[in-house]
């Protein structure tokens, strides 16, 4: 058995080397012009757009794995980043606890448009380009066997020619042993020759038949298929850059909202830790009816104006110098205060004020130390509800004419199209008017609930013209 195997394995590979010989020597005579070629330009013009493709092919996954690449090295450097204000932020500062949720988002981001850039492209490439090989061996045996073909063609032909040439000799010896033979054995010689002439014919023409039969079916197959391959391109290339436009652009949204984020914890920690303290000033509330000031609301007099008129004598406590008037308003509907630009001396209490239907204006009476020449007059402002943010003293504008449930106003920095019916429709430069939510279970992270400033001036409808917007697609706008 191992005899009889090594003498298969042997003939088979004495029948490849003739089958290379034989090849090579047909490729000479081809190429000096001496047998013709099998020609099928619509095969070789496939051919070449198959090249072509996969060039193409090949060079987009390289330039692929190079941006998987560069994300990967960009999501360390994004991540050492992000340790790094970890390390810098101290415990006591504001917004300690966001910064490490920005940190640990930040890094799910990276990771999660990473894998999905690999699943949905980098994957995708190796299939479609995996096809490729298998087709290229297709066409070079394809070619091979084209070669075959024609050889055996060329064999089949010159036997031909040879047997017209024998059919104009058959009646002549035409050899040596021929001539030297009996007369009644030449006859025999010369029907062994046509027999044997015959034999090889046989087996050219099946030679033939059998290589043209081999090369027919590949070519077809190939003809069918390099066509479709050529025209699959389109659609490959249309969804892998679809794919990463997608890919990129999500991530990017969801980016750009931690990046807004950490954008407002920078402006917190600059108003309460990054600015120096001032010297306070004092500040006394003084009540005030809510009635009379609703009826009495005007503006104040400006501080280098006429002294206000009123029916009362002024107070002083000074013979020899005119004191300066003291500037009074009318209360408004919020408490008043007293703000006293003589620390030494506390300020005396407002007097007591009834509803009017006519504005009225009282002086306010400052005491002066016999010691000192002179003093500044206590002064009665009107204020706005007093809030304290982040240490310092403000006032809120009063918020009649607001919808209910406002907090801020807000600027938009971009065009929003609204993609739902409970959104707003935002263009450039739209004040909003942002309020709670009804139920703050509905908010969104990176939404606001509001209505445009200029509906509401308008129609002071708020269930009709209120909604939803990003927020980062706006500013806040003082």
């Amino acid at each position: 058995m191992a005899e009889m195997g090594k003498g298969v394995s042997a003939g088979k590979i004495a029948s490849n080397v003739q089958k290379k010989l034989t090849r090579a020597q047909e490729k000479v005579l081809q190429k000096l012009g001496k047998a013709d070629e099998t020609k099928d330009e619509q095969f070789e013009q496939c051919v070449q757009n198959f090249n072509k493709q996969l060039t193409e092919g090949s060079k987009l996954q390289k330039d692929l794995r190079t941006y998987l690449a560069s994300v990967k090295a960009m999501h360390e450097s994004s991540k050492r980043l992000t340790e790094c204000l970890q390390e810098i932020y101290e415990p006591d500062w504001p917004g300690r606890d966001e910064t490490n949720r920005i940190a640990e988002n930040n890094d799910l981001l990276w990771t999660d448009y990473h894998q999905k850039l690999v699943d949905q492209a980098l994957l995708t490439m190796d299939t479609y380009l995996g096809q490729f090989p298998d087709i290229k061996s297709r066409i070079a045996k394809r070619g091979r066997k084209l070669v075959d073909f024609d050889s055996a063609r060329h064999h089949f032909e010159s036997l031909q020619n040879a047997k017209k040439k024998d059919d104009t000799k058959i009646a002549k010896p035409v050899s040596l042993l021929e001539k030297a033979a009996p007369q009644w054995c030449q006859g025999k010689i010369q029907a062994h020759l046509v027999a044997q002439t015959n034999l090889l014919r046989n087996q050219a023409e099946e030679e033939l038949q059998k290589s043209q039969k081999v090369f027919e079916e590949m070519n077809i197959d190939l003809q069918e298929e390099l066509p479709s391959l050529w025209n699959s391109r389109v659609g490959f290339y249309v969804n892998t850059f679809q794919s990463i436009a997608g890919l990129e652009e999500n991530f990017h949204k969801e980016m750009s909202k931690l990046h807004q984020n950490l954008n407002d914890v920078m402006k917190t920690l600059e108003t309460q830790e990054g600015k120096p303290s001032t010297n306070a000033v004092t500040v006394k509330a003084q009540p005030s009816d809510s009635s009379a000031a609703k009826a009495n609301k005007t503006p104040s007099s400006p501080p280098d104006g006429p002294p206000a008129a009123s029916t009362e004598p002024k107070t002083t406590n000074h013979d020899d110098s005119e004191e300066p008037p003291a500037a009074a308003c009318f209360l408004a509907d919020t408490p008043s205060v007293v703000v006293s630009k003589s620390p030494s001396q506390p300020s005396e209490p407002a007097p007591d004020t009834t509803p009017k239907k006519e504005a009225e204006v009282k002086p306010v009476t400052a005491e002066s130390d016999s010691n000192q020449s002179s003093s500044l007059p206590a002064v009665v402002v009107e204020t706005f509800p007093a809030t304290t943010v982040n240490g310092t003293v403000e006032s809120a504008p009063p918020k009649a004419n607001l919808p209910p449930g406002f907090l801020y106003r807000v600027r938009a920095q971009h065009d929003y199209g609204a993609t739902d019916s409970d959104e707003l429709e935002l263009k450039s430069g739209d004040i909003v008017l942002v309020t709670h939510f009804d139920n703050p279970d509905e908010q969104d992270e990176g939404w606001l609930m509001g209505i445009k400033e200029s509906d509401w001036l308008q129609n002071k409808d708020f269930e009709q013209h209120k909604g939803v917007f990003p927020e980062n697609f706006t500013e806040k706008y003082q």
